[in-house]
């Protein structure tokens, strides 16, 4: 992974209160920690860092879109990705990174990288299965959804002169709940 400049926020200048900066994310944001799942990235990130005496409080937000391809399908398309995430961050002793709301900074530290929360905020936002819109509202023209209904089981009709009465009478017993 690459260290990216622009997700370093120096705060040791900043006045006690909001502080809000803004970040454009693309592919190459992605391709700096290795990730090579999305075709096209168009995200916005708001991160707005509320300084205090003795700490401070991070909310990152994200909306957009990624260019992804449909695990049905294999076809391309945007999926709309919204995340949140909100994190403490407080001085002691030692680096502590370990737990996911809360970061600890060595006192005398005077900045501080955002990049690996972000990355970690939009990874998980995306959902695990990807649809296309199109396949869900059935609009969507395939070779791989037409193969799919043609190799779908179609469903045995059930001819009731092959079943036991006896039976068909216990299912009507079930079904009176």
């Amino acid at each position: 992974m690459k260290k990216l400049k622009e997700f370093f926020i120096p705060f040791s200048g900043l006045k006690l209160g909001k502080h809000e900066f803004d970040y454009a994310i693309n592919n190459t944001f992605f391709e700096s920690f290795g990730y090579q799942e999305f075709n096209g990235v168009n995200l916005k990130v708001s991160a707005i860092l509320n300084k205090m005496n003795n700490m401070m409080e991070l909310e990152l937000k994200s909306h957009g879109e990624v260019n992804v391809d449909c695990d049905v399908t294999g076809e391309p398309f945007e999926q709309p990705i919204t995340a949140h995430l909100d994190l403490v961050i407080k001085f002691g002793e030692e680096f502590n990174d370990e737990n996911d709301e809360i970061l600890i900074l060595p006192h005398g530290e005077h900045q501080f990288d955002i990049s690996q929360y972000v990355y970690e905020m939009l990874v998980l936002a995306i959902p695990p299965k990807k649809v296309h819109p199109g396949v869900i509202d059935g609009t969507l023209q395939s070779e791989v959804l037409d193969k799919l209904d043609e190799l779908q089981p179609k469903e045995e009709k059930k001819e009731s002169e092959n079943t036991d009465p006896r039976w068909d009478d216990l299912k009507k017993l079930l079904t009176e709940k």
